[in-house]
């Protein structure tokens, strides 16, 4: 059965990109999720109405080497008018304040270029 890399979800055979996040999905016999993972060893440390505004952090953080994951709690099988969900960006305890950091410099470079 085809599994979601990003959101862990099993899907039916013939499914190939995940609904939810728009992952490609792979074989679970090639899924490999880390045995030492629980809850507790991740924290969330932002947070948005956007998968474009997490994605983009969450790809910034990895690129330095921060490993990071994102919890979407988004429904797109009921459209409707706002944001009624929201994403959520967690990183590993121990790489909290060094993601918090990068986060906001890189906010605030984005901020830079907008104001010139």
């Amino acid at each position: 059965m085809p599994v979601c890399p990003n959101c862990e979800y099993e899907y039916v055979d013939g499914v190939t990109i995940c609904p939810d996040c728009g992952e490609q999905l792979v074989e679970d016999k090639y899924f490999n999720k880390p045995e030492d993972w629980t809850e507790d060893d991740w924290v969330v440390i932002y947070t948005s109405s956007q998968e474009y505004d997490v994605e983009m952090l969450r790809d910034n953080l990895e690129s330095a080497g921060i490993e990071a994951a994102m919890l979407s709690q988004k429904d797109r099988n009921f459209p409707t008018l706002g944001d009624l969900g929201v994403v959520k960006l967690l990183v590993r305890k121990e790489n909290v304040n060094t993601a918090i950091e990068y986060i906001q410099k890189v906010k605030s470079q984005k901020n830079d270029e907008e104001e010139s």
